[in-house]
């Protein structure tokens, strides 16, 4: 009876009144926070906090409203931002176990499938990351082989560096140098800076890590169901990585036709054992898939944020003339003129040392990281932080933290120097994340920022454009890259 009069007496709107409020009741009991959970913004019904931009600037003025645990809300996943140097290294080095998994982030899960190494879980990421930490090691970071690659790279560099008539725009050369070094792990060859298909890679990948960063291309998290048959930005980022997919599997399938087992030439070819060696491992995932998102991650962490970090210390050089003159003039007392740099000199040259990582501490390239995912219920910083929770660490805040360092929002090499001129490390500088998730290639490309860097101020010095006065505002992109800015070079 009762039902039936609340039928006669609703109206069509009331009808479509009452379906909207049990909607929204069913939206607050599902999204509802568990007890103790970290605060945040309140969250849009049904969106969520979708309109708030996911940029580290965003992140670090919410920080100072809602502390440095806070929580935020993309449709119906909830996800942590962790800030500041302490609570940063709670979550990664004291609870070194807990935030290892990848969550699903729509936008990257449709490309890098959550395989290889960079997006994957649980056991078939610990297999990846064990095989490609092996192949760094015996083909790279511990190899003087791989030095004398970078030197050669170095070479090639200046040499296209000083072919260059009057102003020019760094970041095609500096990005074809970087990522021949990594393709000469990867495929056993380096590429021509004049190679057009090959430039072509690097310039459809760019435009990738550019788009990756907008706020349109984000709202594909919130609805890719929808967004999958919607023009934006994203459909541009799919339509890149399937050329560029198309160029690894080309490569993979050239290593197949002349693979030998016994002389293994690159990462490919031990790819290709590993996976003879894991056929009874299915679990693992190595297969011709994952071997290509695997590439894929590598071409893109091992270039992307070298080359940027490259493209920030050429700005800040022309910034800072008096710095430039300083390193230029380390270089020639303990190099000088005649001879290659070469990784030895490093220990030797401290001021050259403190002004590389204080590009990379201002630079700022990766400053949210990755996001991780809780395996498991914990507390972080006294709140509760629910199993399949997705983790972001805020590292620009630890590189800028106030209690941390001296003049956080000033370019300073004194930050990484002692009283008496000698390299000092701090614990705060974090630019390559920093626990079990932490970088991969981090020796490597610590041994490309000093050779690269060393060798461009050895045979040049570098200046503003007339009439120019670049920014040290960068770009989000998914990286933090400089404005496009051009460069004035005269040799040494």
């Amino acid at each position: 009876m009762i039902l039936h009069f609340i039928y006669d007496s609703l109206d069509y709107k009331s009808w479509i009144i009452l379906f909207f409020v049990l909607l929204l009741l069913a939206d607050m009991i599902k999204n509802k926070n568990p007890f103790n959970f970290p605060p945040g913004p309140w969250p849009v019904p049904f969106l969520g906090n979708v309109f708030t931009e996911m940029d580290f600037k965003t992140m670090d003025k919410l920080a100072e409203v809602y502390g440095n645990v806070f929580s935020l809300r993309v449709g119906s996943e909830k996800m942590v931002i962790v800030s500041g140097y302490k609570t940063v290294k709670e979550a990664l080095l004291g609870q070194i176990d807990c935030f290892v998994d990848r969550p699903n982030i729509p936008l990257f899960s449709k490309i890098f499938k959550k395989i290889g190494i960079i997006s994957s879980s649980g056991y078939p990421w610990r297999m990846h990351r064990k095989f490609t930490v092996s192949h760094l090691r015996t083909f790279g970071e511990g190899k003087k082989s791989l030095e004398l690659s970078v030197q050669q790279e170095c070479v090639y560099l200046c040499d296209a560096f000083k072919a260059e008539k009057g102003p020019f725009d760094p970041l095609v050369t500096l990005n074809s140098a970087v990522s021949n070094i990594i393709a000469c792990l990867i495929f056993g060859q380096r590429f021509d800076y004049h190679d057009e298909y090959y430039q072509n890679i690097l310039r459809l990948d760019t435009e990738c890590i550019k788009l990756a960063g907008s706020p349109r291309a984000q709202l594909y998290n919130v609805w890719p169901s929808l967004f999958d048959y919607l023009p934006g930005p994203h459909q541009t980022m799919f339509a890149n990585y399937n050329k560029i997919t198309d160029f690894l599997r080309g490569e993979i399938r050239k290593h197949r036709e002349d693979w030998d087992p016994s002389n293994p030439r690159d990462y490919i070819d031990n790819y290709l054992s590993e996976m003879e060696m894991k056929e009874s491992d299915p679990e693992a995932n190595f297969n011709i898939e994952s071997l290509v998102v695997a590439c894929l991650d590598l071409v893109e962490a091992g270039t992307e944020s070298s080359t940027t970090t490259l493209r920030w210390g050429l700005l800040y050089m022309i910034k800072f003339p008096e710095i430039q003159e300083k390193v230029q003039a380390e270089i020639n007392s303990v190099i000088g003129l005649s001879r290659q740099p070469c990784l030895a000199d490093k220990d030797n040259m401290p001021y050259t040392d403190a002004v590389i990582h204080e590009i990379q501490r201002f630079g700022n390239v990766v400053p949210l990281g990755f996001p991780k995912q809780a395996i498991k219920d914990t507390m972080l910083a006294g709140y509760f932080i629910p199993k399949g929770t997705s983790i972001t660490t805020n590292l620009s805040s630890v590189l800028h933290d106030p209690h941390e360092w001296e003049t956080p929002d000033t370019f300073n090499p004194k930050h990484f120097l002692d009283e008496q001129g000698r390299f000092r490390k701090r614990d705060a500088f974090q630019p390559f994340s920093a626990g079990k998730r932490a970088c991969l290639g981090e020796q490597l490309a610590r041994m490309e920022l000093f050779l690269f860097f060393t060798s461009l101020l050895q045979r040049f010095s570098f200046s503003k454009c007339p009439g120019e006065e670049p920014s040290l505002d960068g770009e989000i992109w998914f990286t933090y890259a400089p404005a496009p800015f051009c460069i004035c070079l005269s040799p040494v």
